[in-house]
């Protein structure tokens, strides 16, 4: 039980954080088609509920919007990506799947964030040439970051100067 109310969970904060639900008839039809899902997976067998959720606890750390679809659309790639494997015939796994395809569509700027991630993991940070580049880079790095660490606090400075109170 605790699966199916943590599914819809997760699929309701995608789609309301980025304004995809027409309206609630439209949930609840996915809600049906999840069921059906979760019936095709067995999801009410007791390993469901070991370790804990997978995605809905990483969720509360992105705050931010543009933070928020960064996660959300590397969630709705995995769920796609699940969703391959599974008997496409069925009417319901095709609803989920255009729905999801659909909202993966507005969140493409958070898939090219999630690619530059993994370029920059990728890095070897060993080799002498990229070094040198980074080296060149530092101090623009550290503008970058100094300008976005600062730019709050001059919001409230001018606040401050502006408000007599």
């Amino acid at each position: 039980m605790a699966f199916q109310t943590y599914s819809l969970f997760v699929l309701s904060i995608i789609m309301i954080s980025f304004g995809h639900v027409e309206n609630r008839l439209n949930l609840l039809q996915l809600q049906t088609d999840i069921d059906k899902l979760k019936a095709d997976f067995n999801s009410s067998h007791s390993d469901v509920a070991d370790g804990g959720p997978i995605f809905t606890e990483r969720l509360s750390s992105w705050t931010e919007r543009n933070e928020k679809r960064i996660i959300l659309s590397q969630i709705i790639s995995m769920y796609l990506k699940m969703l391959e494997n599974t008997d496409r015939s069925k009417a319901h796994i095709r609803n989920i799947s255009e729905e999801l395809h659909t909202l993966k569509e507005s969140l493409s700027d958070g898939s090219k964030k999630i690619e530059d991630l993994k370029d920059l993991t990728q890095l070897q940070m060993s080799d002498l040439k990229i070094q040198r580049k980074a080296v060149n880079e530092l101090f623009s790095v550290l503008q970058k970051l100094g300008d976005t660490s600062s730019s709050p606090k001059r919001k409230r400075s001018q606040f401050q100067r502006l408000c007599k109170c």
